[in-house]
Order: C-alpha cells, then structure tokens, then sequence
C-alpha cells in the first residue's frame, strides 16, 4: 500500500527529472525572448513554481513540453506588461561585445535579436531556436499562422537590417 507521502514524494522525483532535463532548453529560450539572462532566470523560475504547484494535474498532459512553453512565453509577456520591466540599470551587458563584426559570431546575433520587437524576437525563438513548425508557434502564442509568418517576416528583415552593417563592415 502507497501512502501519499510515498506519492507526493514520488511525483516530486518526476518533477524534479523532467525539469532537469529540460532546464538548459527553458533558460536559454527565456533569456533569447527577453534579452536578459537574470530576467529570464526570474521568469523561468516563476514558472517552475507555477509547474510544480500544478504538477499532479500538468503532468497528464498529453504535450507538456509545448504547455511549458506557451507559460514561458505568457509569463514573458505578462512581465513585459508591468510599468517596472521598463527600467533598465545599464544600456548592455558587461559580458556583451559591442565590437564583433562577424555576422556569425552568437554575441552579434543575440545582440540584433534584441532590437527585434517583442512579439517578432519571440517567432523567430520559437520558430529558429526551439526548432517549432509555423502551427505549432501560433499554438503557444495563441495566434493564427498568418500572424506567426507575417511576424516571421518582419522579425528576419528586422534582422538583416540590423546585421547588414556588420556585413558590409561600415
């Protein structure tokens, strides 16, 4: 007979081999759609908490990976929503190169990818970086495909217009 102290603790055990083996995947993608490495540990971590409070629930979910997911990016947006996620404590990263000049090199691009709009950066994470196809982005971003490739558009011609100087080495 299985107590529910023997369920709880093995339900904590799933959740805990689910989010690490998932965490480097969550934290590079928050970081992408919001810039900030802090930031998004922030973000993910209330999301996590939300996850592990709703576990017993969230784990019969037929597409758990896509339902963590569409919270990070709604926790994302939401943050973004609030008056005080405007302040900033510094123009760049101290760990940021404003000097590379290869288009290719991640600081660069990662860079530029900041300058994209909000909504634009977080299709082309979700579409280039977590690999999703165009139907299952407008999933997470609760959005129709058109959206999803209009924003596609706009976010790699936002892109080349940002990296096109680095390019051309003016």
């Amino acid at each position: 007979m299985t107590t529910s102290g023997g369920r709880r603790a093995e339900a904590d055990d799933e959740y805990t081999e689910y989010v690490r083996s998932r965490m480097v995947q969550w934290r590079r993608t928050a970081y992408l759609m919001c810039g900030d490495w802090d930031r998004g540990d922030d973000i993910l971590q209330r999301v996590l908490t939300e996850l592990y409070r709703s576990w017993s629930r969230m784990r019969q979910a037929d597409h758990l990976d896509a339902l963590v997911r569409t919270m990070l990016l709604r926790r994302l947006i939401d943050e973004r929503r609030l008056r005080w996620s405007r302040v900033r404590l510094g123009t760049a990263l101290p760990d940021v190169s404003t000097t590379a000049t290869d288009p290719t090199d991640r600081i660069t691009l990662v860079g530029a990818l900041r300058q994209v709009p909000p909504r634009q950066r977080a299709v082309l994470v979700l579409r280039y970086f977590q690999d999703l196809s165009v139907d299952e982005t407008a999933r997470v971003m609760g959005c129709t495909t058109g959206t999803v490739k209009s924003q596609t558009a706009k976010g790699l011609a936002t892109l080349r217009a940002l990296l096109t100087p680095s390019l051309t080495g003016n």
